[in-house]
């Protein structure tokens, strides 16, 4: 018998800020995609993104990125 893979979910496209940045989301800066492993709160609202590849990017309050965020289908 043939195991079946799980769904994807959908993928949309979202405004983010460090306010609304989430773990999983998928940025594209300079050229690269780029999927954010983890996220540490700063001061003054700012945040610091971990990407999957080690790279870190610190985002200000005002800072506006688009992102693909994957959702669960239910």
């Amino acid at each position: 018998m043939r195991e079946r893979a799980p769904a994807p979910g959908m993928a949309s496209t979202v405004e983010i800020t460090s306010a609304t940045v989430r773990r999983g989301d998928i940025l594209h800066i300079g050229g690269r995609v780029c999927r954010v492993q983890d996220l540490f709160q700063l001061p003054h609202g700012a945040k610091q993104l971990l990407f999957d590849t080690g790279e870190l990017l610190v985002i200000h309050v005002r800072t506006h990125f688009v992102a693909v965020r994957m959702t669960r289908r239910r």
